[in-house]
């Protein structure tokens, strides 16, 4: 079985060669668009392809607002600040997700709380928030607080894992009966929607990551989307260390944060935006052919997409029968030159959050123990 998967792989991507998890891929419109920036002198945080990113990433989304920062994690640092969070509040999250997620809330100088995900989507689990909220939290004054610390819980992080959409109807349902802000963790999952709707655009911010390995990239970079147009400025007011307006007067009236995308990378963010149907096709197609290749596998599940939901993809996975199963085909692949991995560690088992609160986490114990990505980058030829 796996001498045949290994073959399988690389006839995909017809190479003997190393295969990576997940590798950008460039072309000819990325050449022009960079040597362009270059060209313009134009590469910090001020420059044309800086708004057009910005005005063409919110129109793909259909939000109102697209402000675009140096990353991922910066974006949701910000995004977590603009909703409120302040010292001492919590915010809860999933274990089963990036560091990133877990370390702006810190940033803010908050406190992860972590509930469980679902096993059909990977991400928050709508009915673990819930009995949590329940069992632990009661409402003052409008506001939803924990009874047992007495914080504030400030906002809900729930995170798209690999492209996956969350039930993100439900989560809203909860989220706004304890009047708890939502903001998305969507760095994976640009491109992925919900009952129709993009990922990203059911909180009051979502957030994206445009780093190396993601479906688009360039280089680094991020996003915060909002339909909230006053937020939206603030939002771009802050990244830019909060500087007022002038022909040449430095006068910043609060402080500011050096988050702003730099033009050269927003030259090639446009580029690659330009070509994400393809690769959203090229990656749905690797889906299909993962999932006739599993089909009859009874130790290894391909995990598809939800139901209600069209996932890009990001990152391909099964689900092993147990953990023995999961080294065994993380072994074989990589002996053979494969890059395939297992999830992350939860966020509670890492030395700094194994003091957070948090549910019971059944769900994301097991599918921890389960999880294996598999290669999902765009072929050269997609684009």
């Amino acid at each position: 079985m796996y001498k045949k998967l290994i073959n399988f792989i690389r006839e995909w991507y017809r190479t003997d060669l190393y295969i990576p998890l997940h590798e950008p891929r460039f072309d000819d419109r990325d050449r022009t668009n960079v040597l362009d920036a270059i060209e313009s002198t134009y590469v910090s945080s001020v420059g044309e392809y800086v708004d057009r990113f910005e005005i063409e990433l919110a129109q793909f989304l259909g939000v109102k607002k697209a402000v675009v920062t140096v990353n991922g994690t910066a974006a949701l640092d910000l995004a977590l600040r603009l909703v409120g969070v302040e010292a001492n509040d919590e915010v809860i999250t999933q274990p089963l997700t990036f560091a990133a997620t877990a370390n702006a809330i810190v940033y803010n100088n908050a406190i992860p709380v972590f509930v469980d995900v679902c096993t059909k989507t990977l991400g928050m689990s709508p009915d673990s928030l819930k009995v949590f909220l329940e069992q632990n939290a009661i409402k003052k004054e409008g506001k939803a607080f924990n009874k047992k610390t007495k914080n504030k819980i400030a906002a809900i992080v729930p995170m798209h894992t690999f492209g996956h959409p969350c039930e993100m109807e439900k989560i809203k349902e909860v989220a706004d009966e304890w009047n708890i802000e939502i903001v998305e963790d969507a760095a994976e999952a640009l491109g992925s929607t919900y009952k129709g709707g993009s990922c990203g655009t059911f909180g009051t911010f979502g957030i994206f990551s445009f780093n190396g390995n993601k479906i688009i990239t360039c280089g680094g970079g991020g996003a915060i989307v909002t339909n909230d147009c006053q937020l939206a400025d603030r939002a771009k007011h802050l990244t830019t260390t909060a500087k007022l307006p002038h022909a040449w007067e430095f006068i910043h009236d609060e402080v500011g944060f050096n988050y702003r995308m730099p033009n050269l990378n927003a030259a090639l963010a446009c580029s690659q935006l330009e070509k994400l149907a393809q690769y959203l096709a090229d990656k749905r197609e690797l889906a299909k052919a993962y999932q006739s290749f599993f089909y009859t596998m009874c130790e290894y599940q391909f995990i598809n997409e939800p139901e209600n939901c069209r996932s890009n993809f990001w990152l391909n996975g099964v689900l092993a029968k147990d953990r023995k199963s999961r080294d065994k085909i993380l072994e074989k692949t990589n002996n053979a030159g494969i890059m395939t991995r297992p999830a992350w560690r939860l966020m509670p088992d890492l030395k700094m959050y194994k003091e957070c609160q948090a549910a019971n986490l059944e769900n994301a114990r097991c599918l921890q123990d389960r999880i294996v990505n598999i290669p999902s980058s765009v072929r050269q030829y997609a684009g």
